[in-house]
């Protein structure tokens, strides 16, 4: 039995915003931001689309190319730092109804920017203990433009909109041995003494809203910059590492990047990946990288570029790839998957 990922999807706002049209609004400049982040655009919702309007989009692209309708669905994971609503009701179940998926359970995982490496994972271990469920959606979507404070141009530069997901299913292809297929092995990490590095401080319990308070600060995202670089970098090592050397001792052959079809960072930053690549000896052209064209969307970010190697023919049955995330909680972790 092996947990696969059978078809792909996308959503991205129409709305393209370039380095040079923010450099209209506060300072910077475009050379600043590419030098400093890789980033050259990104795509922003207008104000009637919701966390759940994209990740809807996204999970129709990927039924579409699978074939199948949303009745067929058993499980709903909705990865996000931008949801719908605040606590509830989640994000997930939006979907669920919006998109007919009424055999569905549905929920939704707050990890930061490595949700859904957590979401596939969650997926995967769901599926693998049913024995009549067989089918998951999991999505990242997140519409981060809404928690950002645009005046701070230390982190509106770096953030974009977006939604992406994948259909998993359970199969009875082998998930070891020769011709073995989809999810390998997952690892998924946390270090709660950064929580501070990266958090929105305002709305919820520890800081909710008190009566007869003026809020002159709106709940936005907040990010201590060095230090989620360097716990990203280490992060990414190590999970990189890990990953592979779990693998190797599994099968009892060695396991290298040489192995690799393709590495797929969370598009944070590109100076992230490729101080990782650098202290592993990875060349850069092994990570694919489209945060040039669409920011850091968060939790989205994987799926989106999972879909654009998908669609653009880069992907191959039987290839080796390896995803990674890093963000808020911090959070971290990575997936071992054969396409």
């Amino acid at each position: 039995m092996a947990i696969e990922i059978i078809a792909t999807g996308k959503a991205v706002p129409s709305k393209r915003v370039t380095n040079d049209d923010l450099a209209a609004k506060i300072d910077t400049n475009d050379e600043w931001i590419r030098s400093h982040t890789g980033i050259g655009a990104r795509h922003i919702a207008d104000e009637d689309t919701a966390c759940s309007d994209l990740a809807l989009e996204a999970s129709k692209q990927a039924l579409a190319m699978a074939g199948v309708t949303a009745l067929s669905l058993d499980f709903i994971i909705l990865a996000s730092a931008s949801p719908d609503y605040y606590g509830c009701p989640s994000s997930a179940c939006v979907v669920q109804e919006k998109i007919g998926a009424k055999n569905a359970a549905a929920m939704d995982i707050s990890a930061g920017c490595t949700g859904f490496v957590y979401g596939l994972e969650t997926a995967a271990g769901l599926l693998s203990i049913s024995k009549s469920r067989k089918r998951a959606l999991v999505i990242g979507s997140e519409v981060i433009s809404k928690i950002i404070d645009w005046n701070d141009r230390s982190i509106c530069v770096l953030f974009g909109d977006g939604a992406g997901a994948v259909l998993v299913e359970k199969t009875g292809s082998p998930s070891e041995g020769p011709g073995k297929r989809g999810l390998l092995r997952t690892i998924l990490g946390a270090d709660g003494a950064g929580e501070k590095f990266l958090l929105t401080r305002r709305g919820g319990t520890r800081n909710p809203w008190k009566a007869g308070e003026t809020v002159t600060i709106p709940p936005h995202l907040e990010m201590d910059g060095r230090a989620v670089y360097n716990f990203a970098v280490k992060s990414v090592t190590e999970t990189i590492n890990n990953l592979l050397a779990e693998e190797s001792a599994s099968t009892g052959a060695t396991v290298t990047v040489d192995d690799l079809a393709w590495i797929v960072p969370h598009q944070a930053n590109a100076r992230i990946v490729q101080a990782a690549g650098k202290r592993l000896g990875i060349p850069e052209e092994k990570f694919f990288l489209n945060i040039e064209e669409y920011a850091n969307t968060s939790a989205a970010s994987i799926p989106i570029a999972l879909d654009e190697l998908n669609r653009g023919g880069k992907l191959h049955r039987g290839d080796l790839i390896l995803t990674l995330g890093f963000g808020a909680g911090l959070t971290y972790g990575g997936n071992l998957i054969v396409w």
